[in-house]
């Protein structure tokens, strides 16, 4: 889904067959500005999908932005201002706030987790635990807050999960009808094999033609012992169960990778609010 078709799906579930507070409240030529206020401290997110929501139900809106997607805010800023027909302003309003809302708390919490390995070569991922038709931009908030994208849906990328290797017959057959499949179908695609213990991973070193190991709900100390066995011969990856309160830990490992479903998941809306600017 583009950005285009997005936009008029989510105005067609809120608007339907029309905004009857407005049309019954407001003369259609009325012109007004509006101010986006921030209400709390964090990383602002969405403003450049907010501009293209206004400018979609009308093209000649004034957009102002103040801040910038990954900005630093705080409580009383202000992120952008809007000139546009009234009607215009009201029909975006909820729409602009539940973007930025969602992908503001996304990016205020990725960068929490960034930042508290800041001091480590380890790169926090995202997951597809996401927001059906939402992803895209959880995605997008994930990079504003300083992260990094794993995969953005079950076509760019191989990942051989518990699921696929148990129906499968383990974890050698599943590599190798993998490739073989890659292959057959000329797909340049990498491949991403989650194993559950040790002796998983040495199953996946045998076995080779892969890019990247995810190492499952593993301790600290067991994927420190990974890590060293692969001995840089693929990206490593550790995932579950992974918190701010543990995350260091994890990172000290030198494991290339951190997932974190959390950082969406688990993220809380940005409280901020869209105001008539009263001149």
């Amino acid at each position: 889904m583009n950005i285009k078709e997005f936009i008029e799906a989510a105005l067609l579930e809120d608007v339907g067959p029309g905004d009857y507070s407005t049309l019954a409240s407001i003369p259609a030529s009325a012109k007004g500005k509006a101010i986006l206020k921030i209400k709390e401290d964090g990383i602002i997110a969405g403003i450049s999908l907010s501009k293209e929501i206004f400018y979609h139900i009308e093209p000649n809106a004034v957009f102002t932005p103040h801040k910038n997607d990954g900005d630093k805010v705080s409580n009383g800023e202000i992120a952008f201002e809007v000139a546009a027909a009234v009607h215009t302003i009201l029909k975006a309003e909820r729409l602009v706030l539940n973007c930025m809302q969602r992908m503001s708390g996304i990016a205020t919490l990725t960068r929490q987790y960034v930042n508290a390995i800041k001091e480590y070569p380890a790169k926090i991922l995202d997951t597809r635990k996401t927001t059906p038709l939402f992803r895209a931009y959880e995605k997008e908030a994930v990079r504003t807050g300083g992260g990094t994208n794993l995969r953005m849906g079950l076509y760019d990328m191989v990942m051989l999960k518990d699921n696929h290797i148990d129906f499968c017959g383990g974890i050698e057959k599943a590599i190798e009808q993998t490739n073989n499949y890659l292959r057959a179908n000329r797909l340049d695609l990498k491949i991403e094999v989650e194993t559950r213990n040790i002796d998983d991973v040495k199953k996946v070193l045998a076995t080779g033609n892969i890019h990247r190991i995810m190492l499952d709900n593993y301790t600290p100390a067991q994927v420190e012992e990974a890590v060293a066995l692969i001995g840089g011969r693929y990206e490593t990856e550790a995932s579950g169960g992974i918190t701010l309160d543990n995350i260091v830990d994890y990172a000290r490992t030198g494991v290339d990778y951190i997932s974190v479903g959390a950082i969406i998941n688990h993220a809380v809306s940005m409280d901020l609010s869209l105001k008539a600017n009263i001149l």
